[in-house]
């Protein structure tokens, strides 16, 4: 066996695959938008818009990765983290991460030789004489045993390779960005879903609150109408007024049993699994402050901005692949053994072979289909800028969307408090109206409708409030840069 033969040829490999260059663009990371606040300026000092009446809006904030814990509420957190180890989203996703992660290394692999071992043996005979045998013998009756080593290289004179890699890494990181986005609606999806059981809940009880007392005014009313106070008529309209309220339960009661089916399916349970957990409004704290990111920030924590930007990567790369796919290929191959009619006599002195062979191809003639490969992968890349550039947009705007209406939460709030305050002041006078006979069947049903709809309106608003807390963690791409790995498992890397 020749192992110069062998060295030879992996110089030559080395220095053909080190005099190669990289065709294609070079991937440029777009520059975040010029813009200071997400909310026009007002006021003559053209001042942010961004504040929040009665919360502190903490500009340029880092927002922690549970920051499901600012509600303060136990229960909550264990769903989570229930939701996080069972969900079979978030599994699918993180196994799209490691298929990811197996496409590099494979892409990555070409850049090396490879390297093949085969043996071969034979029995053969020849029964003319006027053949001539392939052993020293001249026997016509002999055995053949070959050992070789077959290398065969393509280098990557144009970095067709290199981006490749380069484009896998890219999907890798989209996966990865996928996998947060996940995530995030994972968590934001459960939080949301609590609140909202909270807010049925509410409904539930302020509702059934509601119809026991106009159950007691109906009591009330049919005393007096036996003893001749009072006529039939205002006795039939408080128990007009009385279906009308218990009709509002069952709806929202079955909202209440979806909403509960909901945060199965999001824990990894089945609906016939029940959740332990149950939420009211006054399980949640409100947090005070509210964390704001720069909104050059924005465009690397959000993970579908980031999940953008890989995906315009990777269809950069393509261009670099179109244009080496016109170049001419280079391949070398070589191998190098041993034959011999005995197996003890492999890779003994005289038995050795060795081959070194290089090739060059050019596609000369396809009608345009290579060039029209590149063009199409500029276009790609073209369609990739323009949806980074979507998500860019759609992402400031669901940031200004939460502080609009986390803005209208606190107008909404003070509004339905003084409504529902002074529904209350309004039924407890005609509560004391109707003990003394003074009724007005009319008065008597707009007071109870008032109070009602101002009782439910207030459950909504603050509802509304915790939901749209909650949402601006979303927005702001819910502090997973400060998210550590948990009880030995990595999540989406």
């Amino acid at each position: 066996m020749n192992v110069f033969a062998v060295l030879r040829f992996a110089s030559v490999a080395a220095v053909v695959f080190l005099a190669g260059c990289t065709v294609g663009p070079d991937y440029q990371t777009p520059a975040p938008p010029e813009v200071s606040t997400f909310l026009p300026a007002s006021g003559s000092r053209r001042a942010s818009n961004d504040s929040v009446p009665g919360r502190l809006v903490v500009r340029g904030a880092d927002i922690t990765a549970q920051w499901w814990d600012t509600f303060g509420s136990r229960p909550l957190r264990s769903l989570i983290e229930e939701g996080l180890s069972n969900s079979p989203d978030l599994i699918a996703a993180e196994a799209a991460v490691r298929v990811s992660q197996a496409n590099v290394r494979a892409e990555r692999g070409a850049l090396f030789p490879v390297i093949g071992a085969g043996f071969d043996a034979s029995r053969q005979q020849i029964a003319s004489r006027t053949l001539t045998s392939d052993v020293t013998s001249d026997a016509s009756l002999y055995s053949l045993h070959t050992g070789q080593l077959t290398v065969g290289f393509v280098p990557d004179v144009w970095g067709e390779t290199r981006r490749q890699i380069e484009a896998a890494d890219a999907q890798l990181e989209m996966q990865v960005f996928q996998c947060e986005g996940v995530y995030l609606t994972l968590t934001s999806k459960i939080v949301l879903t609590a609140i909202e059981e909270a807010r049925l809940r509410g409904q539930i009880a302020e509702t059934q609150r509601i119809v026991d007392l106009q159950n007691e005014i109906l009591e009330s009313l049919k005393r007096q109408n036996e003893q001749g106070q009072i006529s039939s008529e205002s006795v039939v309209v408080q128990q007009s007024s009385v279906a009308q309220s218990r009709l509002l339960l069952a709806p929202l009661q079955k909202q209440l049993a979806q909403q509960r089916h909901l945060l199965a399916f999001l824990t990894g349970r089945f609906p016939s699994e029940a959740v332990l957990a149950k939420f009211r409004i006054n399980s949640f704290t409100l947090p005070r402050k509210l964390p704001l990111s720069l909104p050059a920030d924005l465009v690397w924590q959000r993970p579908d901005i980031r999940a953008a930007a890989a995906n315009l990567r990777a269809s950069n790369a393509q261009i670099g692949v179109a244009i080496a796919n016109r170049l001419p290929k280079i391949s070398l191959t070589g191998n190098v053994g041993s034959v011999a009619g005995q197996v003890a006599q492999l890779f003994t002195p005289g038995t050795g072979f060795w081959t070194i062979a290089g090739s060059v191809a050019h596609t000369v003639f396809d009608a345009g289909t290579l060039e029209s490969k590149q063009w199409a992968a500029e276009e790609a890349t073209n369609q990739a800028l323009a949806q980074y550039r979507s998500v860019v947009l759609a992402s400031f705007q669901n940031v200004a969307d939460v502080l609009r209406a986390l803005q209208a939460d606190a107008r909404a709030i003070d509004a339905a408090s003084a409504a529902e305050r002074f529904g209350r002041q309004h039924i407890d006078l005609i509560r004391r109206q109707v003990e003394q006979g003074q009724v007005d069947a009319n008065a008597l049903l707009s007071a109870q409708q008032v109070y009602l709809q101002a009782s439910l309106a207030l459950i909504d608003a603050q509802a509304s409030r915790l939901s749209n807390t909650a949402a601006l963690f979303q927005a702001l791409g819910g502090g997973w840069w400060n998210r550590t790995p948990s009880a030995g498992r990595v999540i989406c890397s």
